[in-house]
């Protein structure tokens, strides 16, 4: 899933603060849109699976929703162009950006105080490739002696 900073350029950076103005900002300073800025008497921001913001201001017994977030996919994610630092352009082999409410189906949730890192346990990886490689070797070794046998048994006739 993406963001959107301003620009608009998608970005699968979810580090979010509040800038100097109180807008939610990415690490590098862009502005998340739809813009969405924090109370200066807010103590505590909290974001639930629906990507509602939510404040708490002192002398008030519920929190407040300040924003929704948005995510945004695209038909074909891999047809992104990376620009580096998390940063995306679309392009025409992505397709058009959709954007929804996190929580619909097919485009996931929001957690809040998470990161999204790699899927990939690069051990497990290697250990499935050298497995897989010594697989190969094997069965090219068997078809090498069955070829060799045929060679054998035809010369016998």
């Amino acid at each position: 899933m993406f963001f959107f900073p301003t620009a608009p350029t998608p970005t699968r950076a979810g580090a979010f603060q509040p800038g100097f103005d109180g807008q939610i900002v990415t690490a590098d300073g862009f502005v998340v849109q739809p813009s969405i800025t924090i109370p200066q008497e807010s103590t505590s921001v909290s974001i639930n699976a629906d990507g509602e913001v939510m404040v708490t201001i002192d002398g008030q017994p519920q929190a407040q929703t300040v924003g929704q977030l948005e995510l945004v996919t695209f038909f074909n994610e891999g047809g992104l162009e990376s620009r580096g630092g998390n940063i995306f352009l679309e392009t025409a082999a992505s397709g058009s950006p959709v954007t929804s409410v996190p929580g619909t189906p097919g485009v996931g949730t929001v957690i809040q105080g998470f990161l999204e890192t790699s899927n990939v346990d690069p051990v497990k990886a290697i250990t499935d490739l050298i497995s897989a490689q010594r697989a190969y070797e094997m069965n090219s070794r068997v078809i090498v002696t069955a070829d060799e046998m045929m060679q054998v048994n035809s010369n016998l006739r």
